[in-house]
């Protein structure tokens, strides 16, 4: 690159079903880029599959911006996926990713280049220092989660993380070269290692439009994350069947010293059944999560491409 050439960032949005909040978000994140006069910049907007009319937008916005690019991906592939879509499009010597609900503002940009740029960091990520205005119920488990992904993982992942984050072009080839199919990306940011300096913020409503992710699909997301990065639910499984294993001999040792003092090694079929059926349910718990170690496995080595591009701004259609 020529010394007389600004480096260029590439600022990517996963958006699905986001018409309501896009033009917003477009209007606003472009006043804080045009204010950053020491870098070029691009938007690279991923449409994963909306049914809304996003795409639509961003036709027209692309049409009359060109610092404007987009992707439309043939459905609904998820937001790491479109993450992922996102980042292998972004050409920047800086690529940050930012969500187009304006829940992350796009006024600390500028803070994050520069940390890059002049303090020497590889990456800069945020995290939200509160969840006002989210449930309590949601807001208590997803504390859990980032307890327990600390202690069961050996990667740090810094409670109140999001993906609002802004890295080298060496950080994100790092990413993209872990090809893995189930992807959890708060995992694979903080895998990849670097160093990072993390700004925290307050968290706010959404400025238009719905959230998209219900209780149960951020259930199954950690889910996601723990078999992803973890495997001490396996242990958990093992030293359950040992400790049984245990229990059972220590049962079978009862009722023959019973027997030999009373006579009567019998005594009630109630507590016979519930201890039959707490065992089973303790068997049928670690089948359970053999059964999702084996179906991450089955996933991956089936080898389907991670995300499908029906259509993108420059007409060119590619399969990741």
């Amino acid at each position: 690159m020529e010394s007389n050439i600004l480096p260029l960032l590439s600022v990517i949005v996963p958006c699905y079903n986001e018409e309501d909040v896009l033009p917003i978000f477009l209007e606003r994140v472009s006043a804080v880029l045009s204010g950053m006069t020491s870098v070029r910049y691009e938007l690279v907007i991923v449409d994963d599959g909306s049914k809304d009319g996003t795409l639509q937008i961003l036709r027209s916005t692309c049409a009359n911006d060109d610092h404007v690019r987009y992707l439309s991906l043939s459905r609904n592939f998820g937001k790491d996926a479109a993450m992922l879509a996102g980042l292998e499009a972004a050409a920047g010597d800086y690529i940050a990713v930012i969500d187009a609900d304006l829940q992350h503002p796009p006024e600390l940009l500028p803070e994050m280049y520069d940390s890059i740029v002049n303090m020497g960091y590889d990456c800069v990520s945020t995290r939200r220092v509160s969840r006002k205005g989210e449930p309590l119920i949601r807001s208590f488990f997803a504390r859990r989660f980032y307890k327990l992904i600390r202690r069961i993982s050996r990667i740090e992942i810094v409670d109140g993380a999001v993906d609002f984050r802004l890295m080298t072009r060496q950080v994100a080839d790092a990413i993209l070269s872990l090809r893995e199919y189930n992807r959890f990306s708060k995992g694979i940011f903080s895998w990849v290692g670097f160093n990072t300096k993390w700004i925290a913020f307050e968290n706010s409503a959404r400025v238009a439009g719905k959230a998209k992710w219900s209780f149960w699909q951020l259930f199954l997301y950690a889910v996601d994350g723990i078999i992803g990065f973890s495997t001490a639910p396996l242990a958990i499984a093992s030293i359950s069947g040992i400790l049984f294993c245990l229990l059972a001999f220590a049962g079978v040792l009862f009722i023959i010293i019973r027997w030999l003092l009373f006579g009567d090694p019998v005594a009630g079929w109630a507590s016979i059944v519930c201890i039959v059926l707490f065992a089973s349910g303790i068997q049928l718990f670690c089948v359970g999560i053999l059964g999702q170690y084996l179906a991450k496995n089955y996933l991956e080595t089936k080898n389907r491409p991670i995300y499908i591009v029906k259509e993108t701004s420059t007409k060119t259609v590619q399969n990741r």
